[in-house]
Order: C-alpha cells, then structure tokens, then sequence
C-alpha cells in the first residue's frame, strides 16, 4: 500500500507541474534559509568548545562604582593573580595570568614574521587543553622557550622539526621552541594564536611591569582560570569578590571593586555588561536569526498549504469516491502526508545545492568558516528528521483538510462555505512576516549610517597607522619624518600611545580648582608628539595646539569637549591642572574625537607631549600622489631606517569601519533573509493568483462578453489580494515598531522610526503584489472569452 501511495504521490507531482514547482521552489529556498541559519546558530554555540574544560574556565573581570555608576572591564591588577592563589586556591585548579593578545615580530634567522602571540602563566596549555603536536606540555616552564602553533611551524621551518630551534620575539627576546600545538580552530577566542611565551619572561622583558608588583590601581594585565570540578562559578564568585577591596588603601575603598569571573561559555554570546551584570551579547542575533530561520521555512510551508487547499475541489471528488467504497480517514491523511513529505525530499535535494553554492559568500557576509558536514552521522539523521517534519508541517493541514470531506458534500460539488478563509489568513500571517521583516532590515540599515554619519573629530582620509612593534622604531621619528617629507610622501607624521581607533590607557588623578571632592575621575590619556594634530587634521575649538616653539608645552595639557563638560569648566584655556603630582596647563580644546566605539558617548580625554611612552606612528599621505605609489616608496624608506622589521600598516578609515561589522553582518544577512521571505511569498501569491484565474476562467469570459473593462477585470481578481496586503501591513506596523524600539535602546546614539519607513513598506509591499498579481489577471482577462467557454 505504501509503495502504491509513493506512485500516486508521485503521478500528482507531475500532473500539476506548476504547483509543484512553486511548492518545492518554495520550499527549497525555505529549506537553505534554515539550514544556513541552524548552520551559523551551530557555529555560534559551539563557539569555545574545542577547549575541554571550556565549562569551567573563566576570565576576571572587575566592576567598580564611579560616580554613582557601575562599571565593568577586563583588566586586572597584576596582584590579582597572586591573591587568588593564595588565599583562594581551593576553588581553582589553574590561575593564568596573561599580556594581552597581539601581534609581535618572531624571528628565526633571516626571517621576520609579525604573528598573532600572547604570554601566559605555564599552566595555560593545560588549561586551554592545546593539543601537542611535538614537544612538551610543560613547554612554558622554562623562562626562555616559546610554543608555536603547527602554521607557524611550517611557515619558519617547514617539514623540519622546530623543537630546541633558536628564536626571538620582537628582536629582543631570545627563546627556543619547546612545543608545537595544532592550530585553534575559527570559533575560539584565541583565534589565530601563533605563539605563546612565557609569562616571567613577560614580566622580565618590561620593566614597567616592576611598578604594577605594587599597585593595586595599576589595571592592565588579564587573567583567566580554571575552577575545580566540585565549584561552580557563582560559588567561586561570592568567595572572590572582594579580593582585591581587601588589599587596597582605605581612600580607594569608595570605588568598591568586585572581581568576577566571566565564564568561558558565555565569553563570545554574552559580553555585554551593564550596571555591573551581563546583561546580554550576541545570543541576542542567535535567537534573533533561529526566529527568522523558523519563519522564512513557515512561509514555505504556507505556500504548500495554500495551494493544497487551493486544489481541493480538484481532489475534493477523489475524496469523496475513495470514502465512499471504503477509504477510512486515516488512510487519506496518510497519503497526503507522503505527497508532501515526497515534496519535501525533492526540495531538500535541491536546498542542499543551493547551500552548498552559496556558503562562500555568507561566510565572507559572516565572517565565518562554516561547511555542511557531510560524513557527520548526526548531519544526516538530522536532516532526515529535519525533512520529515517540514513535510508534516507543510502537508499537514492539507492532509487533514482534504480527507475530512464529506463524501455526499463533495459529489454534489459543495465541499464547504469557508473553504477560501484559511488561505486567507495563511497570505496574511505570510505578508505580515515578510513585511515585519523589510521594515527590521531598513531600521538596522538607518542605524548603521545613522552612527557612520556622526562626526569623528578629525580627517580619516590618506591617514596611516603603523605599529612600533619592536625597541628598533624608538629613536627614528625626526630621521622618518625628515626622509618622508623632503621626498613628499607625507604631509605630516607623527606618534601617539593609542592608536587612533582605541584608547590604551586611562588613568584617574586629575584635579583642578573648582573641583568636586566627591568626584571620582576617569580620563583617556593620549601621549603624543609635537604634530598629532596636525597629522590627524583635529578641529581645534579653543586655545592653540602644541608648539615645538614653546618648550613649556611639555608640561602643557589639551582635552576635548567631553573633558570640558565632564569638569565643568566655563573657560578651559590657561587653567591649572595636576595630575600625578606634577603642574600642567590646559592650553587648547578639540572637538570630541571617536577612538573607541562609535555607538557610545566619547569619554573625557587629556593628550600630552611624550616622545618615550608611544607605540604608535600615524602618517598623513600627501594627496597629490597616488596611494599605492606612495605606500611603495614610504616602505622603502622605511626598511631602510628600520631594517629587518616587517612594514606593516593600517588605514584608519578602514579600522574604523571594522567597528560597524557586526551590525553590517547582521544588516546583510537580514538584507537576504528578508529578500527571499518577499520571494517566497510572492511565489506562494503568484501560485494562488493562477489557481484562482484558472478556476475563474469561465466567469471571466461571461463578464468579457457582457462588456466588462480590462480593469474591471483586473480589479475583480487582483482586490481581495490587495486587501490581504493591507491587513497584513496594519498587524506588522505596530509589531515591528515595538520590537524595533526595543532593539534601538542598547544603543546611545541611536536613528527614529520614522512613518515614513512604514509608508514606504506597505507601498512596496503592495507594488510587489500587484506586480506578482498583475501577471496571472491580465492574462486571464486578455483570454479570448471563446476558448473560455467553448470546453464545455
């Protein structure tokens, strides 16, 4: 009987080809949509786990009350790590403390390489469970080694074995391979980890890190541990928190500091922190797009139910003769669920091709390295379920539908008065999607230009950025300078301690006349060289910038407008300051310039004349060269006065357009979400829109021959659709207003909803439906009303 079921399923497909192809087109792309989303969803809750113990590994963070508000950060003091081990070990089996990841200059020989590399404690491998290719586990005991990932291996020296090799880091250190670990895979924060060091030859290598043994308020390492197995994070947390409140001066208790340790499953979906708690992350756009996956496969699922039920008078007679000589219900129900489940495997061939096509290019949109695992046996269990239920889901209504007709009803030609009515309701709920859908994909659009439009205080065009990644850059800047401009390369170079799209250093301490006492202060600190301003093309709202000419500008401070309103000052220029026991003067004031995130308030910021403390060179290129010229020849240049050292450089245009990725990933990727759930709805529309000219063939041809317009005709077959529209626009205008405004409160600076982008939406939803329609009515009105009537 089965098999018999397949054969009539199958003769069905092939009889009303039209049907069936808008029913598996439509449900293939509804099908990849959520197969790509289950894909990236995978992605990112596997996120870490390639670490064994990622359930219990955390990282500090602290919380500290400033002004009355709480906040949260990262860094830790470098005492931190020994007051954990000593006065909590019970809770942890590991206690890492660790520099900051970034990248260094390793060298072997000729070779000079700027890799990813980070030092940590020797426990780190075991804790981040590397997996040793060669060499030892224990490879960070010794002071001068270093452990390099397998590319990195290669890439210095190829199929031969590295272990006991000779090295050096960043031209200074002088280590040896004591191990090779297989590369961390995309989906991990340690992505692209090439290196790892000891942590004493860290402390060795700085001497600046000699002053933070002793400075509680010193903030500027991280830490990351692992707790025991019988311990949970929030037992460890109550144990832990007031471990550094414990150990600083009495004056400093007002900030009342909290240490937490932020666990490693939570590390990529849920960092976003707020009044001291986590209050969310990325897991927001995992439920959003696992909402959008389910949705755009509903709509596919309607269309299938639509033209289903659309074609029950055509399989209401068939129901009624099967009954009547005997079918039970069940029987029906059961094949007409093979019909839709035999569709579904067809489209779920043709999704899989359309996946597989299409997976370069959204992992690029994504930033991703994800594959449809193929000869994972989970995959295909799960994609076997996953097309059942599609087909349950899809045939189901139809099935129950179709086989609950009354025989006597359907013989006489009347299988029922409100046949038409969930149809109806099925084209709303899928406009009503589509269009909630259109209008998201335009709000997030408008946020992001919304913020790129947002002044940035200075002039990103032609402006370089270049690491001083090694001791060999400190000492050139007037040999650089000089050599750069004589040959009119640059317009101005310059050195600062951040770089122009971050802030590395804070730092409390500031007073002035006039100040509050109970005022907790919290500056950006900038160190900078004689032409910063100049370099970056700063907006200069009072006072002057620094002058080579004065020699006093050396104790001389500029802050931004932010500064000026944060101390409360009427008239900035001139004024008193101290900071760090030493006397400055404030002698300019520039417009805010966004070096950290462009989504929140710039913070109050102070910049200073320091030729020792940088780490950064910026060069304005010359505009009247062009750029790759111009980038070729200031290389040359400075191989030659910094020999040996890997010439590598940003545009600061494009790190700064780094910071609007995730919204720019998540605006395309809704962007073509949104596209095919229009498609898919309109090729459901267009399905039915044939069906109903078809079925209304003879009716069109009467009303041809009693004189009726081609736009009657038009309106008599296009206006209930047109109505579905609107209705649908009306429940998706509020749904997607509320939803939206909730979105937009995560972010200070933030775009309106304005009516007119829902204006806009319904207009656009109802040119497409015409359109979709328009098709399938003007060829039924254009019939000859003849061939309309003659096949009777």
């Amino acid at each position: 009987m089965l098999a018999n079921y397949l054969k009539i399923a199958w003769r069905n497909l092939f009889k009303n080809k039209k049907s069936s192809f808008i029913n598996i087109t439509g449900l293939a792309a509804g099908m990849a949509v959520f197969i790509m989303i289950a894909l990236w969803v995978r992605d990112e809750l596997s996120f870490d786990r390639y670490h064994q113990n990622y359930d219990r590994i955390g990282q500090a963070w602290q919380t500290q009350i400033i002004n009355g508000e709480v906040f949260a950060d990262v860094s830790v003091p470098f005492l931190i790590g020994d007051e954990l081990a000593t006065s909590y070990a019970s809770d942890f089996n590991y206690i890492v403390m660790s520099s900051w990841q970034g990248e260094n200059i390793l060298s072997s020989g000729e070779k000079h390489l700027s890799v990813e590399g980070i030092f940590m404690d020797t426990d780190a491998p075991r804790m981040l469970s590397l997996a040793i290719v060669e060499g030892s586990m224990d490879g960070l005991n010794d002071k001068n080694s270093v452990m390099l990932s397998q590319s990195a291996a290669r890439a210095f020296f190829g199929t031969k074995s590295p272990i006991n090799e000779r090295m050096t880091i960043n031209r200074q250190l002088d280590v040896k391979v004591t191990a090779v670990y297989e590369d961390l895979p995309f989906n991990t924060s340690f992505q692209g980890l090439k290196f790892i060091a000891p942590w004493e030859l860290y402390i060795s290598a700085e001497p600046w890190i000699e002053r933070t043994k002793s400075q509680w308020n010193n903030n500027s390492f991280q830490l990351f541990a692992q707790i025991n197995d019988s311990a949970d994070f929030a037992t460890v947390n109550q144990h832990i928190r007031d471990a550094k409140l414990k150990r600083i001066p009495d004056e400093d208790r007002k900030y009342n500091p909290q240490i937490i340790l932020h666990p490693m499953k939570d590390w990529h979906l849920r960092s976003d922190w707020k009044n001291g708690q986590v209050t969310g992350g990325r897991i927001g756009y995992v439920r959003l797009f696992s909402m959008i996956g389910v949705f755009v496969l509903f709509l596919a699922c309607i269309n299938f139910m639509n033209l289903s039920t659309a074609r029950s008078e055509r399989r209401a007679k068939e129901v009624g003769i099967r009954k009547t000589i005997g079918s039970s219900q069940s029987s029906l129900v059961l094949q007409f669920l093979l019909e839709a489940i035999l569709t579904a495997g067809i489209a779920l061939l043709l999704s899989l091709i359309i996946v597989q096509l299409t997976l370069p290019w959204f992992n690029e949109v994504a930033g991703k390295k994800i594959s449809i695992p193929w000869t994972s046996p989970w995959f295909g269990w799960t994609i076997l379920g996953f097309t059942l239920l599609t087909g349950v889901i899809a045939g189901g209504y139809p099935a129950f539908f179709l086989s609950a007709f009354n025989p006597l009803a359907v013989l006489k030609g009347t299988p029922g008065r409100y046949t038409g009515l969930p149809r109806k309701v099925l084209v709303v709920m899928q406009f009503t999607i589509s269009t909630v859908l259109i209008i998201g994909t335009l709000t997030v659009y408008r946020q992001i230009q919304h913020t790129k439009n947002r002044p940035v205080g200075y002039d990103r065009t032609g402006l370089m950025m270049v690491e001083m990644k090694t001791a060999d850059f400190y000492g050139k800047f007037d040999v650089l300078r000089t050599r750069l401009k004589q040959q009119g390369l640059i317009s101005e170079l310059s050195e600062s301690s951040s770089p122009l799209t971050a802030v590395w250093s804070n730092t409390s301490g500031l007073d002035w006349e006039g100040k509050d006492p109970n005022l907790s202060t919290d500056f950006a600190n900038i160190r900078v060289t004689h032409e910063f301003g100049e370099t970056v093309g700063w907006q200069l709202k009072e006072g002057r910038d620094f002058s080579r000419e004065l020699a006093s500008d050396s104790a001389s401070l500029i802050i931004n407008e932010a500064a000026v309103k944060f101390m409360g000052l009427q008239d900035p220029v001139n004024m008193p300051v101290t900071w760090m026991g030493q006397n400055f003067r404030i002698i300019g004031v520039v417009e805010d310039m966004i070096m950290n995130s462009p989504f929140e308030p710039v913070k109050q910021t102070f910049y200073q004349i320091d030729y020792e403390n940088v780490n950064w060179i910026n060069l304005k290129l010359h505009p009247g060269k062009g750029i790759q010229e111009s980038i070729r020849q200031i290389e040359a240049v400075f191989r030659e006065v910094i020999p040996g050292i890997p010439f590598e450089y940003k545009f600061t245009d494009t790190e700064y357009a780094a910071k609007f990725i995730q919204e720019e990933q998540i605006g395309t990727l809704a962007t073509f979400f949104a596209i095919l759930a229009v498609f898919i709805s309109c090729l459901g529309v267009f399905g039915l829109a044939a069906f109903v000219a078809e079925q209304r063939t003879k009716e069109i041809g009467i009303r041809k021959i009693t004189g009726a317009s081609l736009f009657q005709l038009w309106q008599l077959l296009s206006g209930d659709f047109i109505l579905l529209v609107l209705i649908s626009c009306l429940i998706a205008i509020p749904l997607s207003y509320y939803g939206l405004s909730q979105w937009l409160q995560q972010y200070h600076y933030r775009s309106e909803i304005p009516w007119w982008l829902f204006a806009l939406t319904t207009a656009g939803a109802l040119l497409i439906t015409l359109m979709t329609v328009s098709f399938q009515t003007l060829r039924a009105a254009l019939a000859n009303p003849v061939k309309s009537l003659r096949n009777e």
